[in-house]
């Protein structure tokens, strides 16, 4: 056994402690949230973990605060996160965009459940899709990832503060109850194996510094408060100073940056898996959970001899428009199964422009997809 593997462990982690162990190896060292099911393990363990690495956990008097304390923190340069579901990520989202106006770095995990309202506290579903695109008022980008396992959720973690970081954008992890509440064996990656993107850092020095700057990436570089770059952060559009404007052209040319340095940056954060597609002639896009059921199923249709594949986006936002449309040029069906009543088979089928029919398997019941229900479409389709 090489010394690299040995220096790995093994564990029967939750899909939410992976997530708190994951933001720790990704340098998280300040977590601000507010208890809330089912995300609530997730604080849990860092309220105890981050005391151990130097780091700070807090929990604040409501959503909203503890989004604005982890923006406060990521200013000073600290890595951050918070955790919650579907209301309180409600009640996050004038933050959230403030963030992405300030251009401030920062993790949102959303452990999905189902709504409106106080809905189904500690049940399933994947309500939150469209929330994560378009949650927060006007145009901006958005970038929001969605693991299917507790390795993913781990790995996806790292992702999400690497994204976060690199491109100055607030990052939503999607996780589903199940996927959040199961325990699986993790093989953690060794620390020499964790790659980590790291913000972009002024190298003028502080008279010279425009903290809202254009650059190549679109990316300005990002100066720590309390160390000597004294600057403006506003919600407001601003000019490269920070400073508060109006005029058209300083409008517009901040949304297109902001806009454009995610659009640059889209080979880097697009990521999906293919599952049986080579020949398929029927195929499923799923994500979460219900991926998990596709990937059954596709497999007992396979058995039946039906040419069933699965793409499965691991990236939700921005979406992965290319995969989808070569998808909907080989195959002559396209389910998309969620634990909603329809979010992102509205994506796939803008996508897909009418190449194939997009058939639907939705469930809103507080319970998962199960894969016959999934072999069932199928069948009627083949």
């Amino acid at each position: 056994m090489s010394t690299q593997t040995k220096s790995r462990q093994v564990k029967l982690l939750q899909g939410n402690e992976a997530c708190a162990e994951a933001a720790i190896a990704a340098g998280c060292r300040f977590f601000a949230g507010y208890p809330i099911s089912p995300s609530s393990e997730i604080a849990e363990h860092l309220s105890v973990r981050l005391p151990q690495v130097g780091g700070r956990f807090i929990q604040m008097e409501d959503e909203i605060a503890a989004m604005g304390a982890i923006l406060g923190a990521a200013m000073t340069g600290a890595k951050v996160m918070t955790a919650t579901s579907g209301p309180g990520y409600s009640l996050k989202q004038e933050n959230i965009g403030y963030a992405v106006m300030a251009e401030i770095p920062c993790v949102i995990v959303d452990v999905m459940r189902g709504g409106p309202s106080t809905g189904l506290p500690t049940s399933p579903a994947q309500s939150d899709v469209m929330q994560a695109r378009w949650g927060t008022h006007g145009d901006h980008p958005a970038v929001a990832l969605a693991p299917a396992s507790v390795r993913e959720v781990y790995d996806e973690t790292i992702r999400a503060f690497n994204i976060a970081e690199r491109f100055r954008i607030p990052v939503t992890l999607l996780v589903d109850e199940i996927i959040a509440h199961m325990r699986e064996r993790v093989e953690l990656p060794a620390k020499g194996e964790i790659a980590l993107w790291e913000r972009p850092r002024p190298t003028v020095p502080p008279d010279q510094y425009l903290p809202f700057g254009d650059t190549p990436t679109g990316v300005p570089p990002m100066a720590n408060f309390g160390e000597g770059y004294r600057y403006h952060v506003t919600g407001l559009y601003h000019d490269p100073r920070g400073l508060p404007k109006d005029s058209p052209e300083v409008v517009d040319t901040v949304m297109r940056r902001l806009m454009r340095k995610i659009e640059l940056g889209t080979p880097d954060i697009l990521k999906h898996e293919e599952v049986l597609l080579d020949d398929a002639a029927l195929g499923i896009v799923a994500y979460g959970s219900s991926a998990r059921s596709a990937k059954a199923a596709i497999r007992m249709a396979r058995a039946r001899g039906i040419k069933a594949g699965l793409m499965r986006p691991l990236t939700i936002w921005p979406f992965i428009e290319g995969p989808v449309a070569d998808l909907a040029k080989q195959v002559r069906h396209i389910i998309v199964p969620e634990m909603n009543l329809g979010q992102l088979v509205l994506e796939v089928e803008r996508v897909v422009r009418g190449r194939c029919p997009v058939h639907r398997v939705n469930r809103v019941s507080g319970e998962p997809i199960p894969p016959d229900e999934i072999l069932a479409k199928i069948e009627e389709l083949a």
